[in-house]
């Protein structure tokens, strides 16, 4: 988190892809499949607050902050993000999530400003309680997700929970000049060293690293590795792997060389 602030990683991008092989129970899940990408505000919203807040007896309070520089920053990359995934046979589509019914709406005033410069693309906005009804009833409808930093926060776990588990579900935190990836999921430190851990959000992380440099230096040889790790993870859980997330015996030494031989 602290990372997140010194290197002004504003974009915290959380995708959710069902891989082939992986049994969820939403119905025809399989058949119309799960990609989507929830990008969250990473260096404000309540978040904004930590160590800052205060605490009485009778009360403790927080403070939500959404600036406009940041949140243009934050609507500007969801929406090329969404350009280059509709060049790639996405929907094109990008959803606003925030709580506007209930809070002042500048945050999706910002957006629909920055979403005016984007003709050849569908927006549309959406309530954060309505958004996480309806990630679970058609998951497949949705394209691009951008929202405040806490409601992304939780989103992203509800998203990885759809695709299975946060054991393969990726992230990055970008800025303009710096990014780290990593898992959703935090530490384990109960099983550490045991190798029990499920490595796929993290194998995946590093292909969303690649897809990363790929694009700051426009460098295709990145790109075409990042979609060789992703067809090496499809590989292995389509139809064999189950990891111990998933209820099953594969321990993380047995999933990183299986994907390593799918390379």
């Amino acid at each position: 988190m602290e990372l997140r602030f010194i290197f002004d990683l504003y974009a915290g991008m959380r995708p959710a892809r069902l891989i082939p092989g992986v049994q969820i129970p939403i119905v025809r899940a399989g058949q119309r499949g799960i990609d989507f990408v929830i990008v969250r505000e990473s260096t404000e919203g309540l978040f904004a607050s930590i160590g800052k807040g205060s605490v009485t007896p009778e009360e403790a309070r927080e403070t939500l902050v959404t600036t406009r520089t940041t949140s243009r920053r934050l609507f500007d990359f969801a929406l090329r993000l969404t350009e280059r995934r509709k060049r790639q046979g996405g929907k094109g589509l990008v959803h606003c999530v925030d709580k506007a019914n209930m809070f002042r709406a500048f945050f999706r005033d910002i957006f629909e400003e920055c979403a005016r410069l984007h003709l050849d693309l569908r927006t549309d906005c959406i309530y954060v309680d309505a958004c996480a009804a309806a990630l679970l009833q058609r998951p497949w409808d949705f394209d691009v997700l951008v929202t405040e930093n806490m409601f992304g926060d939780i989103l992203s776990d509800l998203s990885a929970g759809i695709v299975g588990s946060l054991g393969v579900a990726p992230s990055a935190d970008i800025g303009d000049t710096h990014a780290v990836f990593q898992p959703c999921h935090g530490t384990a430190p109960d099983i550490m060293g045991k190798g029990l851990a499920n490595p796929t959000a993290m194998i995946l992380s590093a292909a969303l690293m690649l897809d990363w440099l790929a694009e700051k230096f426009d460098h295709a040889p990145a790109a075409e590795a990042a979609r060789r790790i992703e067809a090496a993870v499809d590989r292995v859980f389509d139809p064999s792997a189950r990891p111990r997330d998933f209820r099953g015996a594969d321990g993380t030494r047995t999933l990183a060389d299986a994907v390593l031989s799918g390379l």
